[in-house]
């Protein structure tokens, strides 16, 4: 099942949900998680992202948009 709303992203998102939630392809999901354009926290081999920081970036309003 595609996650297509935002406020039906879980706190804490994995790359397994940006993939759904964007759509994609796993590769992509990676790729887009690695290019630093928000925020991630590596916990041992697991990713994790704010969804939060994540929106901000979708929404082009991360602070990293703004410079």
């Amino acid at each position: 099942m595609l996650t297509r709303k935002k406020e039906d992203l879980p706190e804490v998102m994995t790359v397994a949900d940006i993939q759904k939630f964007l759509g994609i392809g796993k590769v992509q999901a990676y790729d887009l998680v690695k290019s630093g354009k928000f925020h991630v926290v590596h916990v041992g081999r697991r990713i994790i992202i704010s969804r939060n920081g994540f929106l901000k970036w979708f929404d082009g309003t991360s602070e990293e948009q703004a410079e």
